[in-house]
């Protein structure tokens, strides 16, 4: 699969290059910050992926807003142990009630045999 014409990690090794560069010509971001960040673009071009394969979107995006919350942590964001769990756990409920309005049986509900009781 491709992303605007590229492999996926060709897009990672740009977003890689390009947080050094501008580490190193302007903005002050610490070793720590750029994984983040490239985490970050891993787990976007891991959604992107799911979404393109119609396969595991819910789990691809859960991923990514843990990735977001660690960023903006590492960013400076004050959040306790506790309130990043609370997001983190509303997120994976929203993305699971999501997830099963796009589940479908492959058979229709008559189709199913059902047993008979006493036989």
């Amino acid at each position: 699969m491709k992303i605007l014409g590229r492999e996926p990690a060709a897009l990672l090794g740009l977003v890689a290059v390009v947080v050094k560069l501008v580490a190193a010509f302007g903005i002050e971001v610490s070793g720590e910050q750029q994984a983040v960040i490239n985490a970050v673009a891993a787990t976007a071009v891991g959604v992107a992926l799911a979404v393109m394969a119609s396969d595991g979107v819910g789990a691809a995006l859960v991923g990514f807003i843990q990735a977001a919350v660690a960023l903006a942590v590492g960013f400076g964001l004050d959040w306790s142990a506790e309130q990043q769990a609370v997001v983190l756990s509303v997120a994976a409920a929203v993305v699971a009630m999501w997830d099963r309005t796009q589940i479908v049986a492959p058979v229709p509900a008559g189709a199913v045999k059902r047993p008979v009781a006493g036989v």
